[in-house]
């Protein structure tokens, strides 16, 4: 199975570039099946947390309106080279995904 989120973080001067794709069908609960008809049940991440050394630095609350296999990307001020980048995302099933990258 491929891995369900994809994370890099570089520095960039005196910030932190972080990127991070996660694999996630983000299903609105809106949709109908094509063959069936009938709507796809709702299947979204709801919270996504990010962490820099173990302290919260990004705490989003995320809805059916975001699009199939996420892309987040944001700076951090204050990160040094070998500092950890942690991401911690739920959906709204209660499945949870982590990843965690060092600071290139």
């Amino acid at each position: 199975m491929a891995e369900a989120m994809k994370m890099r973080a570089t520095m960039e001067g005196d910030v932190v570039d972080v990127k991070v794709l996660i694999q996630h069908a983000m299903e609105t609960g809106l949709r109908k099946d094509a063959k069936t008809e009938k709507l796809i049940p709702a299947h979204f991440i709801n919270q996504v947390v990010a962490t820099l050394n173990g302290k919260t630095v990004l705490d989003a609350q995320w809805g059916g309106g975001i699009a199939k296999n996420p892309f987040l990307g944001f700076r951090i001020k204050g990160a040094k080279p070998g500092d950890k980048v942690g991401i911690n995302a739920v959906d709204n099933l209660g499945t949870k995904f982590d990843g965690e990258v060092v600071v290139a």
